[in-house]
């Protein structure tokens, strides 16, 4: 079994962490790969002198960022991955540093699941196409004013919205910058998808849940300067006047592993202070 470990070397604690858990897997039978110019640093092989089909298990240590920027760099390996959060909000990176080793154990033995999440494909009128885990963000760029924004789904037309943007999120998605704009947690087994407006000009513009199987046509209206169109906040795009951009659900997925004595809502409740009732 090969697992590819993908920690941040440049931090002191990171390092120290990712050698314990390469030490962990290797005593329990496991081939532990790193990036070349980790390896050296953690004792494990390098990447480059595997086939990364063989690749059973990715484990990122950092935060939710880690795992997009790994899932980016990555895209052709399909490996599920494992998130343990060295960061402070984290709701891919769920394993806390205190729970590392009954997770690794845990994994060890199987007792998991992959969770498929949806995944984004944009398509841009030039350029390549791109993904996207958590979110498509259309946002004013250097425009110092709202922007005008119209919305088709599946070929019908939805509405203009004059606001600051717009987010197309994944179930996934949905507790980053959506939840902060304002829109709703979906839970991650959903196929839907969430349009949330930033800081739209009418207060009935609410964000909307759609079904994942839909097109979505985002077409910029305003006779100003061109937006900016971001990918999980990694691949950027730019829209002109009058141009669309188109939205669909990727044929690939996002295999997160989840534990089995764990649940997203007790992360939720973790990650968002919630106290469970007034006191």
């Amino acid at each position: 079994m090969i697992i590819a470990l993908f920690p941040n070397t440049t931090n002191r604690q990171s390092r120290n962490l990712a050698i314990g858990v390469r030490e962990f897997l290797v005593s329990n039978g496991a081939t532990v790969v790193a990036e070349d110019e980790d390896a050296p640093l953690i004792g494990a092989t390098p990447l480059s002198s595997i086939d990364p089909k063989q690749i059973k298990f990715m484990i990122s240590m950092g935060g939710d960022g880690t795992i997009l920027r790994l899932v980016h760099k990555y895209e052709s390996l399909n490996a599920p991955i494992l998130g343990i959060n060295l960061g402070h909000l984290g709701f891919m990176a769920d394993v806390p540093i205190s729970d590392i080793y009954p997770s690794l154990q845990d994994l060890i033995n199987g007792a998991f699941i992959v969770e498929k999440r949806v995944v984004l494909d944009g398509e841009p009128p030039r350029g390549e196409r791109s993904f996207a885990v958590n979110d498509i963000v259309f946002h004013r760029g250097k425009n110092p004013s709202l922007i005008e924004i119209a919305i088709h789904v599946g070929g019908v037309y939805v509405n203009n919205f004059e606001a600051d943007g717009i987010i197309v999120a994944t179930p996934n998605g949905s507790t980053a910058y959506s939840l902060a704009a304002g829109g709703p947690i979906l839970s991650p087994s959903l196929d839907a998808i969430v349009i949330t407006p930033i800081s739209p000009h009418t207060i009935s513009n609410r964000p909307i849940v759609l079904t994942a199987d839909q097109e979505i046509q985002i077409q910029y209206l305003s006779d100003y300067d061109p937006i900016e169109v971001s990918c999980d906040g990694l691949t950027n795009h730019e829209l002109q006047t009058g141009e669309v951009f188109r939205i669909t659900r990727s044929k690939k997925h996002f295999p997160l592993i989840s534990f089995l004595r764990r649940d997203y809502f007790s992360t939720l409740r973790t990650k968002l202070g919630w106290a469970g009732k007034l006191r």
